[in-house]
């Protein structure tokens, strides 16, 4: 799988998603085995940029590269002008946000609202493409609803506007997240165009991986939300895909190992506070599905210090592999 100049290790890709994907879960998913990591979206509205959420959203000190920055917006002007400036502030891949379903954002026609006009798609993929010396590529839905599925044609656009590589969830705008993810209009996608297509919705197994692959003939799967609490997924799915053998999940102790190094990056990026609150989303991911883990839950969303978080946290993982070792 290859990005203009960037190749990567393999054809696994980690979504975008809101107050998900920073620095410290990317770089994670990475080590993990994914190939590349996409950014929060991040506003193309310049009176933002020197916020602070807008600054970590762009933060990639350290991330193994290539870095790419998710960019939304519907001005074609004020998104190549966002562009240039994560550009110039270290961003190796610039992607364009077409594909979210969220209210607020499509209500000022940006993410998948712009599928409903592909004229301004054009005209902005054209003036962003323009705009940068670096690799350009997009993320899109299937359409805006079932009946207006026009996924064929926005890839050809994008093609013909010079972007390297397009990311495709196999849901419509107005399906929201809901029902199962289609693959036919994404192998319609594949067929029609000559860039790589990434392959989104719904991959959460590396059978199923596997299967969306070969189905679609798409270039690369991108995966989002299975794997928050399981970003060794990605090496799961990465080990089968060459050899046809399934790993089994991690121990206790290794989610343990994993998720204490997580939360610790995430103290450091966002100290104290907001590192707590960060946190608890993804404490509460890492033990799902565990004996006992509703409980525990309810506990550490209440707690306000790293130092009650941690303690709380290893004490739930410490009874969890206890109660395995007395069961063996």
């Amino acid at each position: 799988m290859q990005i203009g100049p960037y190749k990567l290790i393999n054809n696994l890709v980690l979504a975008p998603m809101a107050g998900v994907t920073d620095r410290p879960f990317r770089q994670l998913c990475k080590e993990q085995g994914a190939g590349m990591a996409v950014s929060e979206m991040v506003s193309s509205n310049s009176l933002l940029w020197g916020s602070a959420k807008t600054l970590r959203r762009s933060n990639h000190e350290g991330e193994t590269e290539p870095t790419s920055v998710q960019l939304a917006g519907a001005d074609p002007a004020m998104m190549a002008e966002a562009a240039r400036y994560n550009v110039d502030n270290g961003a190796q891949i610039i992607d364009l946000n077409m594909g979210c379903p969220a209210k607020k954002v499509c209500n000022v026609m940006a993410g998948s609202a712009l599928l409903q006009d592909e004229l301004l798609v054009g005209r902005i993929l054209d003036a962003v493409v323009a705009a940068v010396n670096v690799p350009v590529t997009l993320k899109i839905r299937t359409g805006w609803d079932k009946n207006h599925r026009n996924g064929v044609a926005i890839a050809r656009i994008a093609e013909q506007a010079g972007i390297q590589a397009l990311a495709v969830h196999g849901r419509t705008r107005a399906c929201g997240y809901t029902g199962d993810a289609e693959y036919d209009s994404i192998a319609a996608i594949k067929a029609a165009i000559n860039i790589p297509v990434i392959a989104n919705g719904d991959i959460t197994t590396p059978e199923k991986a596997k299967f969306v692959l070969d189905y679609t003939r798409a270039d690369a799967v991108m995966i989002g939300r299975a794997a928050q609490g399981r970003p060794w997924l990605f090496r799961i799915i990465d080990h089968y895909l060459k050899t046809g053998q399934v790993l089994p999940d991690p121990s206790v102790p290794e989610i343990r190992h994993i998720m204490m190094n997580h939360l610790h990056r995430l103290y450091e990026f966002y100290g104290e506070r907001t590192g707590v609150h960060m946190a608890r989303k993804h404490i509460s991911w890492y033990s799902k599905g565990q004996p006992g883990g509703g409980a525990f839950r309810h506990e550490v969303n209440k707690l306000e210090t790293i130092e009650q978080q941690l303690a709380v946290t290893r004490d739930f993982f410490d009874r969890l592999e206890m109660g395995l070792e007395l069961a063996a």
